[in-house]
């Protein structure tokens, strides 16, 4: 991309992002008021990092030419598990974007926001969606094309921590609802699946990115399980890598949430719902696909369609919900500590 075109890219994303906030934004009286400074925190999970640091500029430059504020926004990136433990240990987070439900639900419970946050958005609160993909180097060479190839003599498999990682929870999902579906509903074989799977894990990360570097950066495994958007931000950076898409994934949908006591002690309530209510508006949905994640927009995606390969795709809901695959699966005790250390 050369500067001119460039510079007319960002202009454009300014301008629309400014037509978005027109539609989301409150009225909000100016007169005989000072421009005040604005800081925002956006706790994430790891793979956002590219995404929100084009949104948080256009947002920010959109915001000060709508209402006069400057506004500073942040972002800590980490495993979402962790992140949500760090929200609830103090992190003063004014919104979080979460890779599941679940670690939005744990804040909740610790009184910092309301339990009806899901419903505040459109769609449960998850501006997009994404899905659980494998990224193996260039050619393939173990030639792995789905879930039952993983189990080949000799393929070293990486993916992250789900302890830690809400992408590992969702891979881990991934993988045991194809094993249900394929052993007929039998739980013995799932886990059977799943403890040859993590056999061949030589080191779980505690979050996402850090998995995708393991692969990319200290070339460890031959094929790493990976969120949809990691997998082709892998191959966008010049990696050497394909991305292989399974007959049969799980349907991840990262909900958004302001942190209702952190904006009311900071001021900040109205700007904080106008960043999460402006990741629905058409130019932020481009954006998203920019970025490899499924807009929730029909036009958006089917805009994009030719890069989101149709896959078989079962819900959260195969598990009974969040709360009770946590349990199940993920807490201590659960399938993961009784496969993993078995």
């Amino acid at each position: 991309m050369n500067d001119i075109t460039g510079i007319n890219r960002r202009a454009a994303l300014l301008t629309g992002v400014a037509a978005g906030l027109g539609a989301v934004l409150p009225s909000l009286p100016r007169a005989a008021q000072a421009a005040s400074k604005l800081k925002l925190l956006n706790v994430s999970y790891d793979p956002t990092r590219e995404l929100y640091a084009e949104y948080d500029a256009s947002f920010a430059a959109a915001w000060k030419a709508k209402t006069g504020d400057d506004l500073a926004v942040s972002v800590s990136n980490g495993g979402s598990g962790s992140q949500a433990r760090a929200v609830i240990s103090g992190l003063e987070a004014d919104i979080v974007t979460l890779a599941l439900g679940y670690d939005i639900d744990a804040i909740a419970k610790s009184g910092l926001l309301s339990a009806d946050w899901a419903k505040r958005l459109p769609n449960g609160s998850t501006p997009y969606t994404s899905t659980i993909v494998f990224l193996t180097r260039k050619g393939n060479p173990k030639g792995l094309k789905d879930w039952p190839d993983l189990l080949k003599s000799g393929v070293q498999i990486v993916v992250a921590n789900p302890k830690t990682s809400g992408g590992a929870r969702w891979a881990f999902l991934a993988a045991y609802g194809w094993a249900l579906g394929a052993f007929g509903g039998s739980t013995q074989k799932a886990n059977d699946y799943i403890r040859a799977l993590y056999k061949q894990v030589p080191v779980l990360d505690a979050g996402s990115r850090g998995a995708t570097l393991t692969f990319t950066n200290r070339g460890i495994g031959d094929v790493l399980i990976s969120w949809e958007d990691e997998a082709h931000m892998a191959v966008a950076k010049g990696g050497a890598y394909e991305i292989i898409t399974p007959a049969k994934s799980i349907l991840a949908e990262p909900p958004v949430a302001v942190v209702d006591a952190n904006v009311d002690r900071h001021k900040t309530r109205a700007v904080a719902e106008a960043y999460l209510q402006n990741l629905y508006t058409p130019q932020s949905q481009d954006l998203l696909a920019k970025y490899f994640y499924r807009p929730r927009d029909p036009q958006a995606l089917a805009k994009y369609a030719a890069q989101f390969p149709k896959v078989d795709l079962f819900t959260i809901e195969t598990f009974g919900g969040w709360q009770a695959a946590q349990k199940q699966f993920f807490a201590n005790g659960g399938v993961f500590d009784q496969i993993y250390g078995g």
